[in-house]
């Protein structure tokens, strides 16, 4: 039985299409500004320590500005990244530049599983400070008293098994009663080593060229884990 579910954000509860035609942007054109503006906050101060422990070398800061810049057009899932992209955001969320994205279908069916007394969790490359602001501040209104806790890449990578045993143990029910719902292939293949269960999202192709081992559905209506 099915006690926990964990879901991704990015084409699963969240368009791609908001993450990479508008938080990625925000981002990239006022990381400039922010870092030269917070450099001396000591939370900015240790996520540019932290960028340089990346890097593997000293950098200016004007130097630590272009490696995130070319981060951000890479798009890398590095830790120091994520948590400086989500400070950002902030501001874009709180001044009102955008709304937190989430398809109908996500919302209606979160919240249903949340009233019938589910665990609901987040997993997601963005840091859990991003993850916060999306969800804070959706067209819903505020989601995230929906979710038991949030997962990023500090736990680990979303490819390695690790890291879904580090979220089973964390969450504290039996692999098998935790389902994990992403639109990445490899990203549900490590969880369902890990024992969990799982089912793909595929909302651009609808499960048409689905060849995995996971059961495909094209929007959250179509899940069915009894």
């Amino acid at each position: 039985m099915i006690k926990a579910i964990v879901t991704d954000i990015e084409g699963t509860t969240t368009s791609l299409s908001f993450v990479k035609e508008i938080l990625f942007p925000y981002a990239r054109k006022n990381m400039g500004d922010f870092v030269k503006g917070n450099y001396q906050r000591p939370k900015v101060a240790a996520l540019i320590k932290d960028v340089e422990t990346e890097a593997g070398c000293s950098l200016t800061l004007e130097e630590t500005i272009e490696q995130l810049i070319n981060w951000i057009d890479e798009d890398k899932k590095i830790t120091p990244l994520k948590a400086l992209q989500g400070l950002i955001w902030e501001a874009g969320y709180t001044q009102g530049d955008y709304t937190g994205h989430v398809y109908d279908d996500a919302h209606q069916y979160l919240d249903l599983w949340h009233k019938q007394g589910l665990r609901l969790y987040v997993y997601s490359s963005g840091s859990v400070y991003a993850q916060k602001l999306l969800y804070g501040h959706t067209a819903y209104g505020d989601m995230t008293p929906l979710f038991s806790d949030y997962f990023d890449t500090k736990i680990g990578a979303k490819t390695e098994v690790n890291s879904y045993r580090s979220i089973v143990e964390s969450v504290g029910f039996a692999a098998d009663g935790i389902l994990f719902l992403s639109d990445i292939v490899l990203e549900l293949d490590a969880a369902a080593e890990a024992g969990m269960r799982t089912i793909l999202l595929d909302r651009e192709e609808d499960c048409t060229s689905n060849q995995s081992q996971h059961i495909c559905v094209d929007n959250f209506a179509n899940i069915n884990f009894n």
